[in-house]
């Protein structure tokens, strides 16, 4: 047990630093642009930001997918199949990136008006984007490179290159911005050449660590390879828009409600989203060792690693639990000083405060489910889930008011969980 939970912890740990220092790329941009004179830059960045973040996260598949298939081919001793898996993933990539180069136009005024931007945020946010969508090759193939190490069972490299990118970002934003007078596009340039640079780093690594094999073109179009990684994908990408919708209408509900209530529950997310950076460290654990030990066809250790994984999670549950039972009003005052926010957040801070228990499961079982490439099951539970949480929500709205929209995320979440545990029952 002690060797399973050493391997557990060295794929953990790097991951959960990687998942925290990611958001400072955006946090970054924030801080150099707050400093150039107007609030109307913060909120471009903001909007900006927030396009790429809509954009990017449909694609997670490339990542998830390359996982759980590089995983399996590592545990069976298949490098090339895992080598196959890189390139297709790479080519995948690139296709989808010049794609949204190709329609960034239109795709930008869309963004913009889904988010209703004002009309003197609106000109610098699509500038930033305009600018910064030339990364998208940069970032998608880090996707699918940052898959592919976890399925090799190595988070380390991808960890060192998240740091090196947003040291990076920092440099040449700050350079940029204060050295030479640029504003928004300073800010957007830094961004992208951080996501270049970062990608080359992370491809020079890959090639000079792991030799990847060459892969004939027809083999990487192959029919049957590339069923099997579509229905795959196509499954994460449809719960990746069941994630998407529960979260936009979880915004939208509160903005519906009143200034305060939305205020309060972004805040009370961002308690979510520091328990989400670890629990996903040890679900990212789940998807290399499952896969890996499914792969090598190993059963016994496969079970192991799933009993193991389970019991890391119940610590973390019962650890943020206590955290944000005893200091969750210190935490919501740290992030503000809005008197009548944090009146109405300490109303439903409860409600956060379950969120570890109802939600681990789900985490955890997603990234062995993952690993599994039983990405149809994951995509029944999410649904699942979602359904839950509109009945619930539209059901209670009317007389509980906020408290029904946490009632039926918090349920969202146990559903996700409980149907992942029934489902993994069956699958062995």
């Amino acid at each position: 047990m002690r060797k399973i939970n050493k391997a557990i912890l060295a794929i953990a740990v790097p991951a959960i630093v990687s998942n925290i220092t990611t958001p400072l790329l955006g946090l970054v941009d924030v801080a150099i642009v707050g400093h150039i004179g107007s609030a109307v830059y913060i909120g471009a960045i903001a909007v900006g930001s927030t396009m790429f973040n809509m954009l990017y996260w449909l694609f997670g598949f490339l990542r998830m997918g390359t996982a759980g298939l590089t995983s399996q081919s590592c545990g069976a001793g298949d490098f090339h199949s895992s080598s196959a898996s890189l390139r297709r993933a790479l080519l995948m990539a690139f296709v989808f990136a010049a794609v949204l180069i190709v329609l960034s136009r239109p795709l930008g005024y869309l963004a913009l008006d889904f988010l209703d931007a004002d009309d003197a945020t609106a000109p610098l946010a699509r500038k930033y984007f305009s600018i910064a969508i030339f990364g998208a090759p940069a970032a998608l193939g880090m996707y699918s490179l940052n898959g592919w190490l976890l399925g090799m069972q190595n988070t380390r490299s991808p960890m060192l290159v998240a740091l090196l990118t947003n040291v990076v970002n920092i440099a040449i934003s700050a350079t940029l911005v204060f050295g030479f007078g640029m504003k928004i596009e300073g800010v957007a340039t830094g961004t992208l050449s951080a996501q270049w640079i970062g990608f080359l780093t992370a491809m020079a690594v890959v090639w000079y660590k792991y030799h990847p094999e060459k892969i004939p073109f027809a083999e990487l179009i192959r029919r049957n390879a590339l069923g099997r990684l579509f229905k795959i994908n196509l499954d994460i990408f449809l719960r990746t828009l069941c994630l998407v919708g529960v979260t936009a209408w979880f915004t939208r509900a509160g903005a519906a409600q009143s200034v305060d209530i939305l205020a309060a529950n972004a805040l009370l997310m961002q308690l979510f989203m520091f328990f989400s950076y670890f629990s996903d460290g040890f679900a990212f654990a789940g998807e290399a060792l499952a896969g890996k030990h499914f792969g090598a066809g190993d059963n016994d250790a496969l079970r192991t690693v799933v009993a193991a994984l389970l019991r890391w999670g119940l610590w973390i549950a019962l650890g943020f639990t206590a955290l944000y039972f005893a200091a969750g009003e210190f935490v919501l005052r740290l992030l503000t000083d809005e008197g009548d926010v944090i009146s109405t957040a300490k109303e439903y801070l409860p409600w956060a405060v379950s969120i570890p228990i109802c939600g681990i499961a789900a985490f955890i079982y997603d990234g062995i489910f993952v690993g599994l490439t039983a990405t149809r099951r994951m995509l029944v539970s999410v649904a699942s889930g979602m359904a839950v949480f509109f009945i619930i929500y539209f059901a209670l709205m009317p007389s509980m008011g906020n408290h029904a929209l946490w009632l039926a995320f918090v349920t969202y979440l146990a559903v996700r969980g409980l149907s992942l545990h029934f489902l993994m029952r069956r699958l062995k």
